[in-house]
């Protein structure tokens, strides 16, 4: 795939999609013809920029170059039933959605870690789901020089994991509680998207109960991690957590390595390490936080530490923005590689010293 410019179509205009379009617009991806898709006609605006969106339909995909499925709510069943004919048309489809991950024929990509695995593909690109992608971006340079046997994390997952609807029910349990409500919130029906309370609120519940009481979500973390870094044998054990946070994932980390790593050689490693960037200075009050890394493309890494009773044993503070390196910004840069454009597939961090919270913060647009 190798042209000056490509015809591209984003499948999805709910919060993924809307993401797409704008990292699609900031990183310069070379697109000829945009077009967006979703159920029905309708215009969205966009950073100042109205975009129409036109009924998805098989044809649609005619001259279609790269079709960048969001995955959002509103478009479930699409990339089932569309990529196919996306593919049958010509298009590479890179998908956001789960129903393709862990096909053993299709490649499940981040480029910082297994780029080489895209060019592999036989029509469709996987796009992982959010919280695997911040923790292999910041644990591969680790396994890759000492090894890694054991992981053991909890996330800590934005609303807007769940979609817009999330969002605004976290928006509205919020404006109740102002009021004056308390217990258990009667929120609008149409913005009740998880299945407990978040405002004021957490809870150990994302996805649905599955094998063993892990939810789905879960095994995600187990499953695409063993996939995209090509280490079946690594254990890991997850718990995933909803929090009343509108966007960015957050993570604690532990990890058991097969050689022994101090937190300074961790953190010299990680610093030098493609799309990640090190805040770890907890003595001043600096490491990463949901708020500064909202509209970043970046996984940032702090809270370093060893095991006070394993020189193996390392724990990690992981965060990303669940909607930029998190889905969107991912799929664009599985895009660049396939078109041979490295300039910009990587988000480079300082190298060699901790990076200031004070200069992360970044507005959208």
């Amino acid at each position: 795939m190798k042209k000056s410019k490509y015809n591209v179509v984003v499948i999805g205009a709910g919060v993924v999609g809307i993401e797409m379009l704008r990292v699609l617009k900031q990183r310069q991806f070379p697109v000829d013809n945009l077009k967006v898709f979703a159920r029905s006609a309708r215009e969205i605006n966009v950073d100042g920029q109205v975009y129409a969106v036109e009924p998805i339909s098989p044809e649609g995909f005619n001259g279609v170059d790269i079709a960048l499925f969001a995955g959002t709510e509103g478009e479930k069943g699409a990339a089932v039933t569309y990529a196919p004919e996306a593919v049958k048309r010509g298009a590479v489809v890179i998908d956001n959605g789960a129903d393709f991950r862990m096909d053993p024929k299709v490649p499940l990509v981040v480029p910082e870690v297994n780029a080489a695995d895209a060019k592999k593909h036989k029509g469709i690109i996987a796009n992982p789901n959010c919280s695997t992608i911040q923790m292999v971006v910041a644990l591969n340079p680790i396994h890759k020089k000492y090894g890694i046997k054991k992981i053991i994390v909890t996330t800590l997952q934005a609303s807007s994991g769940a979609g817009k609807a999330a969002v605004e029910q976290l928006k509205e349990e919020n404006s109740l509680i102002c009021q004056g409500g308390f217990g258990n919130l009667q929120v609008n029906a149409a913005n009740k998207a998880m299945p407990q309370q978040l405002a004021y609120n957490c809870f150990p519940h994302i996805g649905s109960f599955v094998d063993g009481d892990y939810t789905n979500e879960e095994w995600k973390l187990v499953n695409e991690t063993h996939k995209i870094m090509h280490a079946p044998k690594i254990k890991i054990s997850a718990t995933t957590v909803r929090i009343p946070v509108r966007t960015g994932h957050s993570e604690s980390v532990y990890i058991e390595t097969d050689k022994p790593v101090t937190p300074d050689q961790a953190r010299k490693l990680l610093a030098k390490s493609p799309g990640v960037i090190v805040v770890d200075e907890p003595e001043n009050n600096l490491y990463p936080m949901p708020k500064d890394v909202e509209g970043r493309d970046e996984t940032f890494v702090g809270r370093i530490r060893q095991d006070a009773f394993n020189k193996k044993g390392l724990w990690l503070w992981v965060v990303s923005d669940n909607l930029r390196k998190g889905a969107a910004t991912n799929a664009v840069q599985i895009a660049e590689v396939l078109i041979h454009s490295t300039a910009h597939i990587f988000v480079q961090g300082e190298t060699g010293k901790r990076r200031s919270v004070s200069t992360l913060s970044k507005p959208r647009g």
